[in-house]
């Protein structure tokens, strides 16, 4: 248990390190996510992203249990 929180850690670490870089990635702005602008009034829901981020965590966690 603590080898995982000292592993969060340091990823979360390195996540904010390489933030500006990772931010122009074109995650959120993907085919398939729903932006809807009004005036005064956002709606955001990216449905591409999250799953391709749940395929590569689903993945990344299928290879650290192997």
């Amino acid at each position: 248990m603590q080898r995982t929180f000292i592993l969060i850690g340091l990823l979360l670490l390195l996540l904010g390190l390489f933030w500006p870089w990772l931010r122009h990635l074109p995650f959120g702005r993907l085919p398939g996510d729903i932006v809807i602008q009004r005036e005064g009034f956002t709606f955001y829901f990216p449905v591409t992203s999250m799953i391709l981020l749940s395929l590569v965590l689903s993945l990344l966690a299928w290879w650290w249990r192997r």
